[in-house]
């Protein structure tokens, strides 16, 4: 059996998530699919991150195994032959015997994308948070400081998460702003179920002026999911890239 690794790119729109489930649509399901159209067996995929439902990526990776004599731009070609097209394999190369996509990773980096503009959008309403009261966005980047570092991130943490260990080490927090067009990237060696939209809608809150950019310390240090601003909603998210051992951070 050979063990594959694929770059994995998906609009979530549609999808009930990553991690298949009975009746809904999801990505694991559909790539799945295509994997046993191509080769008539059962295969299971395994992702690094198990996004929600709506939730997009420009860099899953997905490791499989398979007895197929297919070279690795062969998969590429025949998957991509199958899939719906809202998913898309951008890669596939021969991995480790022992790769383990979600295991292996030591680090993801998430973007968030709102549009702050007092009209809606059409084109890219189901890629954006369309957030019509102007956000003071020095204000979000002043209170990203305190979310550097390791903390216990149970104040950013969706319900029913069931998380053992809520500590989570960010390493990088950016903001770019094109226009309207505000970009949040965050890298961290790991996340908290809906985490980064818990984080998300904390910062709009402190664009809006109604909390202070020192706020953020006092809600990680209280622990309490209710402490902090509202979870944004999932169109703005995209999974990034993730990093693996041999990888620079």
């Amino acid at each position: 059996m050979t063990t594959y690794k694929l770059l994995l790119e998906y609009d979530g729109t549609t999808y009930a998530g990553w991690q298949r489930q009975p009746d809904r649509p999801t990505i694991q399901a559909a790539l799945e699919d295509a994997l046993r159209q191509i080769t008539r067996c059962t295969i299971a995929a395994t992702a690094a991150s198990r996004t929600d439902a709506g939730v997009h990526a420009l860099g899953q990776v997905v490791g499989f195994q398979s007895d197929s004599p297919l070279l690795p731009h062969e998969w590429t070609r025949a998957l991509n032959g199958v899939l719906p097209k809202t998913i898309s394999v951008r890669q596939t190369e021969v991995a480790a015997d022992d790769f383990h996509a979600r295991y292996d990773a030591r680090a993801k980096t998430y973007e968030y994308r709102i549009l702050n503009q007092r009209t809606r959008p059409a084109v890219d309403r189901l890629r954006v948070w369309q957030v019509a009261k102007p956000l003071d966005v020095h204000l979000m980047r002043e209170a990203s400081r305190h979310v550097l570092g390791q903390h216990d991130c149970t104040s950013f943490q969706g319900p029913a998460a069931g998380t053992k260990n809520p500590v989570c080490t960010i390493h990088g927090i950016d903001w770019w702003q094109d226009g309207p067009l505000i970009r949040f990237t965050i890298q961290a060696d790991r996340f908290l179920k809906q985490m980064v939209r818990a984080l998300v809608g904390t910062f709009v809150e402190i664009g809006h002026e109604k909390r202070s950019p020192d706020a953020l310390a006092t809600i990680l240090g209280a622990k309490d999911r209710r402490e902090a601003g509202p979870t944004a909603p999932p169109q703005g998210l995209y999974l990034l890239r993730v990093h693996y051992k041999t990888e620079e951070l």
